[in-house]
């Protein structure tokens, strides 16, 4: 049922890490719950669309299982759809209040697994329900966005692996379907001249939980450019680590090391890692 020593640098956004000891493609929920029984006492680590994540160079000795159900409508949308298809849908039926998400990597699973954000509006600005696997009883439950318990960069999932997400309910509504391609526009523009789209990186590294945002002390802390191997803090924007090519998971956590020292020294704040290790 499973495929054996997969490369995980072939499926994550930073394109890093080793091989996954056992790996699957869940294409439906089904799958995802058949995996997961059939698993036993092996463990597992969820992928959504490979972004936000880093993984080892030695690899997972576990199984990863991806999220790739696709179905949706207006009135359930499952996990493995990426924001890219979901914004270009919500165009095509003059659908308004996925704007602001036009251009973010990922799936929306993982965009409210870590409450992803952008232009001041999060994912838990737009959540009206999330359905959920949990894989301690084997049930699937319906969970209200105050159940979510989202704050910055994170909810009820970061915090409990076992609850696993299978679709959401969104607010969107009708709009005109102009203002909706103008705005859509305007906000990839933004991020193709503000963020470093032609490397591969993991996205944002660190929480903005300082009352500034990470990316302004790391510049401040003149760390823009810093490198360790073939790990780079981004020349255009200082919130990235990007990957030269060829980086190493140590480049890049020894590169987050550096960064967090600097920034406590030069400040006295800890950085916090948004992104997750597949470990």
């Amino acid at each position: 049922m499973f495929q054996e020593n997969v490369s995980l640098a072939e499926y994550t956004s930073f394109k890093i890490g080793g091989k996954a000891k056992y790996f699957f493609i869940a294409n439906n929920k089904e799958d995802l719950i058949k995996a997961i029984k059939e698993a036993k006492n092996l463990k597992i680590f969820i992928l959504g669309g490979g972004t936000n994540v880093l993984a080892l160079d030695e690899g997972y000795d576990g199984l990863v299982i991806k999220i790739n159900f696709k179905n949706y409508s207006l009135d359930k949308i499952e996990a493995g759809i990426t924001w890219g298809e979901l914004v270009g849908w919500s165009l095509e039926n003059s659908l308004t209040g996925l704007e602001w998400a036009a251009g973010l990597p990922g799936n929306i699973g993982g965009a409210v697994y870590g409450n992803s954000q952008a232009f001041h509006i999060k994912t838990s600005d737009i959540i009206k329900e999330v359905e959920v696997f949990n894989t301690k009883d084997l049930t699937i439950k319906t969970f209200s966005k105050e159940q979510c318990q989202f704050s910055e960069k994170d909810s009820i999932f970061k915090k409990n692996k076992h609850l696993i997400i299978l679709s959401v309910v969104l607010r969107i509504s009708k709009g005109d379907k102009k203002e909706i391609e103008k705005r859509i526009k305007k906000n990839i523009l933004f991020r193709k001249e503000k963020q470093p789209l032609e490397y591969a990186s993991a996205g944002s590294i660190f929480i903005n939980n300082s009352g500034k945002p990470s990316s302004y002390l790391i510049d401040k802390a003149g760390l823009k450019g810093k490198r360790v191997g073939n790990a780079q803090v981004s020349e255009k924007h200082a919130g990235f680590i990007i990957n030269l090519g060829e980086a190493s998971s140590k480049d890049v956590l020894e590169l987050i090391d550096i960064v967090k020292k600097e920034v406590k020294d030069k400040f006295n704040i800890d950085l916090i890692e948004e992104i997750q290790i597949i470990k």
